[in-house]
């Protein structure tokens, strides 16, 4: 069984612990933080890969929104004891992309199997959801270039048929 610590990224304290099967998916986990969480579970939700700063990386989708074919693509296609791992061990989780409930979830420990409980478990629980997601401020780069600098032209106005 895999232990995991789920934070939301907010000031204030809101920490989940849960328990999952190694063989479970990122799907199962998608869901246990829905539950944990108290969502309604309706919201589109992803997964990203992510290094020890918790930058974003490569996206894992509740859902294959593309055309593309093959390869894994989507939450159902992960087990947890292929992503989770000693090189790997965190990912973040934005549920809910109109109002980015994000969260931090860092794997915490293996340990056996408990007899007699059903998976998942909800093994800690801190804080409570706030009613609102934090806002999120995007802040954008500011630019040494002019706005008259993006020509796709470059100088020549005349438009070739």
């Amino acid at each position: 069984m895999y232990k995991f610590r789920i934070i939301l990224d907010t000031k204030e304290d809101v920490i989940r612990e849960v328990a999952l099967l190694r063989d479970f998916t990122l799907e199962d986990l998608h869901q246990t933080i829905v539950n944990a969480f108290g969502f309604n579970g309706t919201e589109m939700a992803s997964f990203y890969h992510t290094d020890e700063a918790w930058n974003q990386g490569e996206e894992i989708p509740l859902f294959n929104m593309s055309e593309q074919v093959g390869g894994l693509s989507q939450m159902q296609d992960y087990k947890l004891d292929a992503v989770f791992n000693k090189q790997n061990n965190k990912l973040l989780y934005v549920y809910d992309f109109l109002n980015l409930w994000t969260f931090f979830v860092e794997f915490v420990s293996e340990f056996h199997e408990v007899e007699d409980k059903s998976v998942p478990l909800l093994l800690f629980s801190l804080g409570d959801l706030p009613k609102e997601a934090p806002k999120k401020e995007f802040e954008i780069m500011p630019s040494d270039e002019e706005d008259d600098d993006f020509d796709i032209f470059d100088g020549d106005d005349s438009f070739y048929y």
